[in-house]
């Protein structure tokens, strides 16, 4: 694949991917590092890269791959030189919906952040494809191709996400 058609990629999927990314990231600093970490190295192994064969996905899985490495770095510089974890403020922004009441607008913010801070909390085996499927929309196949897992793993994570989600949700209602 040449750089013309990898920017062509660039325009269709970035959105995703970069959505994806802050999802991973959890605030624009990184999610910014990560979204360009992910398409410098697409353009590295950019002969690798089959346009008919989920793009998207392949895209997604270098992302999801500099997201361990990243982390895997970090992790091995507390060890050797701990540090107090900064807490950035996310940007939240609340989307504009014509039709609803303020109350409404709190009420469905806060259920987003509640469902956010769940999933947040899920492990990385199952907080991924969740991620993948609901914020990059990629189908179960292609969660299935991006991740090297067969699609009943998928599908059973996914479930099992779900599941958990629920769950800590309902905790938190109590």
């Amino acid at each position: 694949m040449d750089i013309e058609a990898l920017g062509n990629l660039v325009q269709l999927h970035g959105k995703a991917i970069y959505g994806f990314c802050y999802k991973l990231a959890g605030n624009k600093a990184d999610t910014d590092d990560l979204y360009q970490e992910t398409f410098l190295k697409a353009i590295e192994v950019r002969h690798k890269l089959d346009a008919s064969q989920n793009p998207k996905g392949f895209l997604i899985s270098i992302a999801v791959g500099l997201r361990k490495n990243n982390r895997r770095k970090w992790a091995r510089r507390q060890r050797i030189a701990p540090i107090a974890e900064l807490n950035e403020a996310v940007d939240k922004h609340s989307w504009p919906y014509s039709n609803e009441t303020p109350e409404d607008a709190v009420l469905s913010q806060e259920l987003r952040g509640m469902i956010q801070a769940a999933a947040d909390r899920l492990d990385d085996r199952l907080r991924i494809p969740l991620y993948m499927h609901y914020t990059a929309e990629m189908s179960i196949d292609e969660v299935a191709s991006a991740l090297r897992i067969p699609s009943g793993t998928v599908k059973s994570r996914l479930s099992r996400a779900r599941e958990a989600v629920k769950k800590m949700l309902e905790v938190e209602s109590l």
